[in-house]
């Protein structure tokens, strides 16, 4: 892929680079289709897609012959298609797919506001984010063609360890909404409006633990890399917790005004990891 150079950068001329240059264009194709459209759900439907797209950018540049480059690319495509099929059930990809929290983002923050938001952090600060955590894949291609090592192992076996987690969760909340939609429109009680059993019994967001995750263990092939455990790419899966911490906060607010029973639910179960409770 051509270098197109919106940004002087440091990493122009590597593949990483080009993907910083596709971001860019990206970027503003998201700011604009959120305009046009009033929808600011276009960064979550290249989420599960620009990241793949990233990997195999770096693996095409080395005609697949580094070890570890391959891997960190084909976990990152598993993960892709999977995240990409729970997005598209769920009709995220069709007009009128939104995620539900920007309503209510959009009624704190007031229209000029969430202008101001869209054209600094929704589109480019996000974009920029999904770049920055698939960056360890550069620290690979940066080593070349090493051996691959026991931390390359403990990290992809933690990864693939984490997607089966995540899509235990994101199943578990598809046959629950599935059904929950199937009572309502059948007229029947709800009695049990939001759910709180299986992996959502030991804490209140298992698929975002395992999505943060992932992302942790995958920092650990630049880790593996480079030989070095303070890495720059590390960037990535720490702003990612953080935008994950902010998520959590608004959903749970949203669902704690909806259900009464919610606070009783978050007063008895870990938001994140099972048996850590954090004020």
């Amino acid at each position: 892929m051509p270098n197109i150079n919106f940004i002087p950068h440091p990493l122009v001329g590597t593949p990483m680079g080009a993907a910083l240059d596709l971001y860019v264009i990206l970027a503003i194709l998201c700011w604009l289709s959120s305009v046009i459209t009033r929808e600011y759900s276009w960064v979550d439907r290249l989420w599960s897609i620009c990241p793949p797209v990233y990997c195999l950018i770096v693996a095409f540049s080395t005609d697949f012959e580094f070890s570890r480059v391959n891997v960190m690319t084909l976990l990152v495509l598993l993960w892709g298609l999977r995240l990409t099929f729970n997005f598209a059930r769920k009709g995220g990809y069709w007009k009128g797919g939104e995620d539900y929290r920007w309503a209510t983002v959009r009624e704190r923050f007031g229209p000029v506001a969430i202008q101001v938001m869209n054209a600094t952090f929704i589109a480019p600060g996000q974009m920029l984010l999904i770049w920055w955590f698939t960056s360890p894949v550069h620290a690979a291609w940066e080593a070349g063609d090493t051996p691959l090592g026991g931390l390359d192992f403990v990290a992809a076996g933690l990864f693939l360890l984490l997607l089966i987690g995540e899509t235990v969760a994101d199943e578990q909340m598809w046959a629950f909404q599935q059904d929950k939609k199937r009572r309502v429109a059948a007229g029947e009680e709800v009695a049990q409006p939001f759910l709180n059993t299986g992996l959502y019994r030991y804490s209140r967001h298992p698929n975002y633990l395992c999505e943060l995750g992932m992302w942790w263990v995958f920092y650990l092939f630049a880790v593996a890399a480079s030989d070095q455990w303070l890495h720059w790419t590390a960037i990535g899966f720490v702003g990612l917790t953080l935008l994950f911490i902010g998520s959590i906060r608004l959903g749970e607010s949203i669902s704690a005004a909806k259900y009464p029973s919610y606070r009783d639910y978050q007063a008895s179960v870990p938001s994140l990891i099972p048996g850590l409770r954090l004020r």
